[in-house]
């Protein structure tokens, strides 16, 4: 090809309804609270001691991601290390987090049931994302304290083949089911969910692209309704200290695509990984900048300033100018060739 040209979906976000993202801290139950901060004390403690070892990076960030949303079903958190006297792998305990009551509904779990009962109520459809979908299901614990709410729910497992995902979605839709749930990477490619207008994650995980994308399945073309994204999170928790990077990171990414302007790039350290960040915050107990909400709220100022500059723009051109009146009389002689 001579002549090709890349457009992105904010390209033609004139032609679009609004989109926003929001994100929503919700405070601690006490309870909850005390067992997550003996957690976090453990974790700092495993994070120095064997400071550089991925075992400890990778189950100790991830409890301090999950157990809040899951407090029970947990036993010991362990790791493992070389030991070079026995020339052995040796497994170590990291923590044990404190068993709490599992009929309980905590305080995220009772503001995500207000949010999406308020949106049912206003005749917009809801799609959940959760990332610990596994070991730890949260999905089936949601979906249940959802369905005795009176909501009609249904849950996308990763048995569902990719090719029939969309009829998937389709045929739930037939039969009455109001939200969804599912884990983000299950939909991020390939999929138009428009009847999903609301868009609610309980977790997000530390993937920039697995985010965008699936933050993105309704704001598609032929989307006529507005579209809101919430990021619902424990406040002063790894949950928030990961939003906040993942707001760094991602103003990075926009940046380096040439969506922002480069000064974007100060946001983050070049090539740092999201995941050796947040383990970093509870060894030196420093926070990296401003509170989750404000980084992802000054995302969405530049998106509109960016955005809607390029809206104006696309529109100036498309529309010719008229020639400018010369005086031309009315019959004009032209000469032969």
């Amino acid at each position: 090809m001579d002549l090709t040209a890349f457009l992105s979906l904010e390209d033609i976000s004139n032609a679009l309804p609004p989109y926003r993202e929001e994100v929503v801290p919700v405070e601690m139950d006490e309870l909850l609270k005390a067992a997550y901060k003996e957690l976090e004390s453990e974790v700092k403690e495993a994070l120095r001691s064997h400071r550089g070892n991925q075992s400890v990076v990778s189950t100790a960030l991830n409890a301090l991601l999950c157990y809040i949303d899951r407090p029970f079903g947990w036993g010991e958190l362990t790791g493992y290390e070389y030991n070079p006297e026995t020339q052995r792998r040796e497994r170590f305990e990291i923590a044990r987090p404190r068993e709490l009551d599992e009929t309980f509904v905590y305080a995220k779990e009772r503001r995500l049931v207000e949010e999406v009962k308020k949106s049912v109520t206003s005749n917009r459809g809801v799609q959940i994302y959760a990332v610990y979908t596994q070991k730890r299901d949260v999905t089936a614990r949601l979906a249940e304290i959802l369905a005795k709410e009176g909501l009609r729910v249904a849950v996308l497992k990763a048995e569902v083949k990719p090719e029939i995902r969309e009829a998937w979605y389709e045929k739930k839709l037939r039969e009455g089911v109001e939200v969804f749930l599912c884990h983000p990477k299950l939909v991020a490619l390939g999929l138009d969910l428009n009847s999903a207008v609301d868009i609610f994650f309980r977790q997000t995980g530390y993937s920039i692209f697995t985010l965008r994308q699936a933050s993105r399945r309704s704001w598609r073309i032929g989307q006529r309704r507005n579209v809101v994204v919430k990021f619902l999170h424990y406040a002063d928790t790894m949950q928030e200290t990961c939003l906040r990077l993942m707001g760094k990171k991602l103003l990075v990414s926009l940046a380096m695509e040439g969506k922002f302007a480069a000064e974007g790039l100060q946001a983050m350290e070049s090539g740092d990984d999201i995941l050796m960040a947040m383990a970093r915050e509870p060894v030196t107990e420093q926070h990296i900048g401003e509170p989750a909400d404000e980084v992802w709220r000054a995302l969405q100022k530049k998106h509109a300033e960016v955005f809607a500059a390029r809206a104006v723009e696309a529109l100036e051109a498309a529309v010719e100018p008229e020639p400018p009146d010369r005086g031309m009389p009315d019959s004009v002689i032209v000469p032969q060739q």
